[in-house]
């Protein structure tokens, strides 16, 4: 994971072709990132700030569901700053070492992105915290007698976190972050301009009315709405159409299992497994997460926040919870009261 993420950062971008055109559709400036205003209003002041002051803008933690552009914004960030963006992820830092590595690698204002990071291990987070704090680390070296701590001083630099899951980051390394940005989902309008972008990236037009009914059905999601435009691509190439129409992309949507309310066919289990296995609950998230054959993780940051927010599904102290409306969507009788 580790080395494809420099790959990314030193601008040899590997991997499939999806992965080739989500580097390629990423905007390098604040005013080019589409949607989340008062994040990059925010952003642009501190940024300003730090570069008026010519100090390293303070550490941030972004955090909200998938595919808003966490990583993106790292990368903005950066590129305002003038400065250098290294990138790894949480689980790839399996030891100190690695760490200090990174960190000694950095120059002065540079930023250290780090996603997936409240799954950090609780060694290499408290690591973090001197390093955060005063610009150093004390790492252990030797083994035995010869065993003895070596003090090591860094630049100061900023360190950008990307979560799905904030609650899971512990306390103090949460207060270490001087800037804390909640990433909202996106309005179908936003998701209507990011598309019409990207359908110029990708050397294809699309119809307005087409470009809304993509947006309407994209889970508020940046990443959703660029999937599901290249596969909507690939139908009408395929067609022979040269402009996007609104026909192909409502038989495309369907072909793909995405429903009138953006939902897929995994949202749809999980609904069913709550309903028709526990008669709509209250179901713990383990139980649901064994029955639906997904992990828990994968269900509490992609799945969970998108149905709450459109009202599929209810968290309660006892469990997930189907509401009435998971109920119609799916035709399925409502329970006895």
């Amino acid at each position: 994971m580790a080395e494809d993420k420099n790959a990314i950062v030193s601008g040899k971008v590997q991997g499939s072709e999806d992965e080739q055109a989500d580097f390629s559709l990423r905007p390098q400036t604040l005013t080019a990132y589409l949607g989340q205003k008062r994040v990059k209003q925010e952003m642009a002041v501190y940024i300003k700030a730090a570069k008026k002051r010519d100090e390293a803008l303070d550490h941030v933690l972004l955090y909200g569901p998938p595919g808003l552009g966490k990583t993106t914004l790292a990368f903005v960030i950066a590129n305002e700053l003038g400065v250098n963006l290294k990138s790894t992820s949480g689980p790839a830092i399996e030891k100190a070492g690695d760490l200090v590595a990174l960190l000694t690698d950095l120059d002065p204002g540079d930023i250290l992105f780090i996603d997936e990071i409240h799954r950090l291990a609780k060694p290499i987070e408290e690591v973090l915290y001197s390093a955060m704090e005063d610009y150093y680390v004390d790492i252990v070296i030797g083994e035995g007698q010869t065993t003895h701590a070596v003090h090591v001083p860094l630049p100061p630099f900023t360190l950008v976190g990307a979560t799905t899951l904030a609650g899971q980051l512990s306390a103090p390394l949460r207060g270490r972050f001087g800037i804390v940005e909640h990433l909202q989902y996106y309005t179908v309008a936003e998701l209507e301009k990011i598309i019409s972008r990207s359908s110029k990236v990708f050397n294809i037009e699309i119809e307005q009315k087409a470009a809304h009914e993509l947006a309407r059905r994209s889970r508020g999601t940046p990443r959703v709405a660029n999937r599901l435009l290249r596969r909507v691509r690939d139908f009408a190439q395929v067609k022979g159409e040269k402009v996007i129409s609104f026909a192909t992309t409502a038989d495309s949507l369907k072909q793909l299992q995405v429903d009138d309310e953006g939902l897929n066919q995994t949202d749809r289990k999980i609904l069913r497994v709550i309903i028709e296995n526990y008669h709509g609950g209250p179901v713990g998230i383990r139980t649901l997460a064994a029955n639906a054959g997904e992990d828990v993780e994968t269900i509490q940051s992609l799945y969970e926040p998108y149905l709450m927010q459109n009202g599929f599904l209810l968290m309660t102290p006892r469990g997930r919870m189907a509401t009435e409306k998971a109920y119609i969507h799916l035709g399925l009788p409502l329970p006895d009261k």
